[in-house]
């Protein structure tokens, strides 16, 4: 019996060692059987009694000796598979975590946005009516120089949404890289002083400018580096007190022209100052602006981040919460045709 149970195993493809016992059923004793350490073999597999005497009093009982690892043998490719499979699902699973995350992120920020353009442009727009309406009525027609003020307002900021537009659009084609810089050799010291004297004519504060040219020209695009230096200024001027001082400053060195904008104003947290050149970004903006009013809605610093990196520079922030921040800018030089290296 013993020969005929190793055929068997071995046509079926099981190599486990085993052994055979005579089992008296009533007693649920071993008669006899073909090993003779009983005691010592816990990890084994008995199959079923199959009795042997008419009576039903002895049977025959197979014992498989370690038959779990054959059996894990035997299962191995589906257990790969199964992990497999459950890997792919925890990783779809992820996947799609991130998707909605992202997803809730983006309809988010395009909320926020909406909501930050309407309540931009609605001052100005307002504004532009009231003058238009006043103008209108007659009233003014014998008051040339208060029709002359309201003219001024009506312009000022029909030509403030003139520039929000351009500036969502010059964003998107940087974006896309379908903008192009015309740079020269730009004289630095006419348009600081062209964005000084606007800047104290228009900000209803006080503001004192402090300039320090060491760096007579920078190679850049005129236009927009005139805007850069725009919005940094009219962000120095938004997110401080009644009385503002603003330092403004050139150098050079063999490779970079360096500018630097540095103000006494509210500063940026150490949790807000990665995230504000992300373009809507507004999440210290939003507690300054019930603070103190300064309306936008996050493009100004992203334009300026996207105007320098299409210059092939970089732009540098650091601040103190309560005492200043200052914006540091590195163009490379006219000689100098390899982009900044990022750190």
């Amino acid at each position: 019996m013993d020969s005929l149970v190793e055929i068997f195993l071995r046509d079926k493809d099981i190599s486990n060692n085993h052994y055979i016992n005579i089992i008296d059923i009533k007693n649920d004793t071993i008669i006899k059987s073909t090993s003779e350490n009983q005691a010592d073999l816990d990890d084994r597999l008995n199959s079923k009694i199959i009795p042997i005497k008419t009576d039903l009093s002895q049977g025959v009982q197979l014992v498989l000796l370690n038959p779990y690892i054959y059996i894990f043998k035997r299962m191995g490719l589906m257990l790969a598979g199964t992990f497999i499979i459950m890997l792919l699902v925890i990783v779809c699973i992820s996947h799609q975590i991130r998707f909605i995350s992202r997803f809730e992120k983006i309809f988010q920020i395009r909320e926020d946005f909406s909501y930050a353009m309407i309540h931009d442009m609605k001052t100005p727009l307002t504004s532009i009516i009231m003058a238009l309406n006043f103008l209108r009525s007659g009233k003014l027609d014998n008051r040339q120089e208060m029709k002359n003020k309201y003219f001024d307002i009506a312009e000022n900021e029909a030509d403030h949404l003139l520039t929000l537009t351009n500036k969502v659009l010059t964003i998107s084609k940087l974006e896309n890289h379908k903008l192009e810089m015309n740079k020269t050799e730009v004289e630095l010291t006419p348009i600081i002083e062209k964005l000084t004297e606007k800047f104290k004519a228009k900000s209803q504060k006080t503001v004192n400018f402090i300039t320090d040219i060491k760096a007579e020209t920078a190679y850049a695009d005129a236009e927009y580096l005139e805007e850069v230096l725009s919005n940094l200024i009219d962000n120095s001027i938004k997110y401080s007190g009644e009385s503002v001082e603003i330092r403004i400053s050139t150098a050079r060195d063999d490779r970079y022209t360096v500018l630097k904008v540095h103000d006494n104003g509210f500063g940026i947290s150490d949790k807000d100052i990665h995230l504000i050149f992300r373009k809507y970004e507004r999440a210290s903006a939003v507690k300054r602006n019930r603070r103190n009013g300064a309306s936008g809605f996050g493009l100004g610093l992203n334009f300026v981040d996207q105007v320098v990196e299409a210059h092939h520079g970089k732009i540098f922030v650091s601040s103190i919460e309560g005492e200043f921040t200052e914006f540091t800018i590195y163009l490379p030089l006219a000689e100098d045709k390899n982009p900044m290296q990022n750190g």
